[in-house]
């Protein structure tokens, strides 16, 4: 058995690492559709219906359900009467006074939140079809448009609301959306119109 210095041994290892790697290399290349492709939708989502319709549902950023929200009142009404009458019983009357004032503006606030709690914008792109619906408090506006006379564009820059305008309609979306995002889904939006018309950019040329 021939015996190898250990430079040579080093160096014959360094070539078999190597051409193993290559070999890996190769053996990845050779199936490129072996990995599944990621979705191209950040903001929407598929709307199921099997045509390629898609859906962007955008809400406002709510942290409790209104079940949650009147549990919540309740128990700060409860307590904060509990320690008024615990004052008044005392003697101390102004106390439940301010302490039902407080209970009223907290309920005042807590309404005005819950009128808000449902805002959301509905986008809808189907073949022929842009439906856009906002809702705001207890006002919804909808607007319908062809997708390919759809225009879309900043209202103002890069990071303002998103208009849709076309055959002389117009509705700005993109409240929920964080600004430095509105430019991201005005993308999306465009890329996924081209499925279905031509979208508009902003400088008036076709897509």
């Amino acid at each position: 058995m021939r015996l190898r210095s250990p430079l040579a041994a080093a160096a014959a290892l360094q070539q078999t690492l190597s051409d193993d790697s290559r070999m890996s290399a190769l053996s990845f290349q050779a199936f490129p559709g072996a990995a599944p492709a990621a979705s191209s939708l950040r903001f929407g989502s598929a709307a199921g219906s099997g045509d390629g319709s898609v859906q962007w549902l955008l809400r406002r950023n709510c942290s409790m359900t209104p079940a949650q929200l009147i549990a919540f009142y309740l128990s700060l009404s409860a307590w904060s009467l509990a320690i008024a009458g615990a004052f008044w019983w005392r003697g101390a009357t102004l106390v439940m006074p301010f302490a039902g004032i407080e209970v009223l503006a907290v309920g005042a606030a807590l309404l005005v939140y819950a009128r808000h709690a449902g805002d959301r914008e509905r986008v809808i792109l189907t073949p022929g079809r842009l439906s856009v619906e906002c809702t705001v408090g207890r006002r919804t506006s909808q607007v319908d448009f062809v997708p390919a006379w759809v225009r879309v564009e900043p209202a103002h820059g890069d990071r303002s609301l998103i208009e849709l305008s076309g055959e002389g309609k117009r509705i700005a979306i993109g409240r929920f959306v964080r600004p430095e995002l509105r430019r991201a889904l005005a993308d999306e939006l465009r890329s996924a119109l081209r499925r279905f018309g031509v979208a508009w950019p902003a400088d008036g040329r076709s897509a």
